[in-house]
């Protein structure tokens, strides 16, 4: 999956209400789907440097955002 770079920086810096609704009564909290989100950033969104736990946080959470607010 090609991560769109500019949608991820918005998503984690200017719709944190989106993250933060998404995790509501999951037992995991936003700024562990923030932290993955940066991780991805610091290394241009390659996601085979996920780990296992990261990878999936980010299918459950990010990936649908994502895909959500895809241009």
């Amino acid at each position: 999956m090609e991560i769109d770079l500019d949608l991820l920086t918005t998503l984690i810096t200017k719709r944190t209400d989106e993250i933060e609704t998404i995790v509501a009564g999951t037992g995991y909290l936003p700024r562990t789907v923030i932290g993955v989100g940066t991780f991805l950033l610091d290394n241009d969104g390659d996601v085979n440097l996920l780990t296992a736990k990261q990878r999936v946080t980010f299918e459950k959470f990010l990936k649908p955002l994502l895909e959500k607010h895809a241009r």
